[in-house]
């Protein structure tokens, strides 16, 4: 569950002590992690302040929505596998290009207000500095703290894209893959049946709509439980839209998420999938059973996906504004 005081810490007059502490922290902080270019201090000179800002700024917002974690967690995962972490994912359409936000896939993301708030208040501070990919990184790994899930820090330096193309989002994984087409689509970014079971256990937040999975119901999916089979077809008697939770603790970040797999009561394909195949049955047992193991996988599962395809100076550039290239 959420720990009550992470939403103590970012209310009233605690906001203040928290941005002090945090600010001492990383300026005495002198340690370093290089990976693809990035660094733990990559603003360790340029913008000291940037860690309080940037989670001030989602605590306060998920404080008042909480169902915005698992949009930013969401956008952050889209952003990452199309064109790398480059924010792409945050740009909006034109008259002469339309870009990935205006996807089908893509629609449904939800938190651009975070990433702007952030972004308003390190223009402010540190003008020109920190990239709307940082920020998005940054934003996906608070929400997965504040809704409870493990604490840990990520590499930084990551430059804007430039690209941001609607036909790109044929890269993201569809929520009809079955445990093969998820296999491979992942190997592709070089990720592990691991690591692809632990990444899918981010949909320990938030919901999926009905049109992702009344095909389910149209089909008589085997690998359903007949009682859940009842659950979605109620959720979806009130049309395409209608959400059903992943788990019974849509806003916390748990293992919960597994166990519902066990109980054949997945709500997608591609979460079900993972406990009918064997090749990814035994991750989920693991994980079900284990939430300190989960929380490890995931926690190596992100910072891996969050180094995907980096741009560099050269390639990329820090946007004045997150949703226009400069």
């Amino acid at each position: 569950m959420r720990s009550p005081n992470l939403v103590k810490m970012v209310s009233g007059n605690f906001v203040g002590v928290v941005l002090l502490v945090e600010i001492i922290v990383v300026m005495m902080s002198g340690c370093r992690f290089e990976a693809n270019g990035l660094s733990m201090d990559y603003y360790f000179r340029s913008c000291p302040i940037l860690d309080p800002i940037m989670k001030n700024t989602v605590f306060r917002a998920l404080q008042a929505d909480p169902t915005l974690a698992a949009g930013l967690v969401r956008m952050h995962f889209h952003d990452c596998f199309v064109e790398g972490c480059d924010g792409s994912v945050l740009i909006d359409s034109t008259n002469d290009n339309t870009a990935e936000k205006d996807s089908p896939a893509n629609l449904s993301l939800r938190g651009y207000e975070v990433i702007d708030a952030a972004k308003e208040q390190l223009e402010r501070m540190c003008p020109g500095v920190v990239s709307c990919a940082d920020i998005l990184a940054m934003a996906a790994r608070d929400a997965v703290i504040w809704a409870g899930g493990p604490m840990y820090e990520i590499p930084k330096g990551r430059k804007d894209g430039r690209r941001s193309r609607i036909e790109d989002t044929i890269n993201l994984p569809a929520p009809t893959l079955n445990a093969s087409g998820l296999i491979t689509i992942f190997g592709k970014h070089g990720f592990t049946v691991e690591e692809l079971v632990a990444l899918s256990g981010a949909h320990t937040l938030g919901v999926a709509s009905c049109v992702n999975f009344k095909k389910r119901l149209n089909d008589v999916d085997q690998n359903m439980d007949a009682d859940f089979a009842k659950t979605l077809s109620k959720t979806c008697s009130s049309g395409d839209n209608a959400q059903q939770p992943f788990d019974a603790t849509r806003n916390s970040f748990d293992n919960l998420y597994f166990n519902t797999l066990q109980r054949k009561a997945g709500v997608l394909t591609s979460d079900q999938t993972l406990f009918a195949d064997s090749r990814t049955s035994g991750v989920v047992n693991g994980f079900a059973l284990n939430q300190a193991m989960f929380f490890l996988s995931f926690q190596r599962a992100m910072l891996k996906m969050g180094a995907l395809d980096v741009k560099d100076a050269p390639n990329g550039e820090v946007r004045k504004n997150c949703h226009k290239i400069n």
